[in-house]
């Protein structure tokens, strides 16, 4: 029996899951699918400037799991550039940061962004 897939941390969803070429017709042929913890790799590599390293400890997975995620994530994002289909982001083995974790430091949480997760300072928030 196989080992059941571990969640991964991700601190937000994309505000878009959708992008690609205007002139298509949409349909599913046209479609390559990243899932969002796929997207979190790219986020926290390629954006972010993590290495896999730092990468994998933010999201509770394996260094090695984290190449493999982000190889995978990096064909489906240059096979919709190349083959100009429609890349769309959804599913995946993740779950969202609650925001209240201090190891999230990424600044990528929606909840560390926006204010709120925040737990109050020893000066009660003053």
């Amino acid at each position: 029996m196989p080992r059941p897939r571990k969640w991964r941390k991700v601190c937000c969803l994309p505000e878009s899951n959708r992008f690609g070429p205007l002139n298509v017709p949409i349909n599913q042929e046209h479609f390559v699918t990243m899932t969002v913890d796929e997207y979190e790799t790219m986020r926290l590599i390629d954006l972010e400037g993590f290495t896999q390293e730092e990468c994998a400890n933010q999201m509770n997975i394996a260094r090695t799991t984290v190449q493999r995620i982000y190889n995978d994530a990096r064909k489906k994002l240059a096979e919709s550039l190349v083959n100009g289909k429609v890349l769309r982001i959804e599913g995946g083995d993740y779950k969202l940061c609650d925001g209240h974790e201090k190891s999230c430091g990424c600044g990528g949480c929606h909840k560390h962004r926006c204010g709120r997760g925040f737990m109050e300072d020893d000066n009660g928030g003053e």
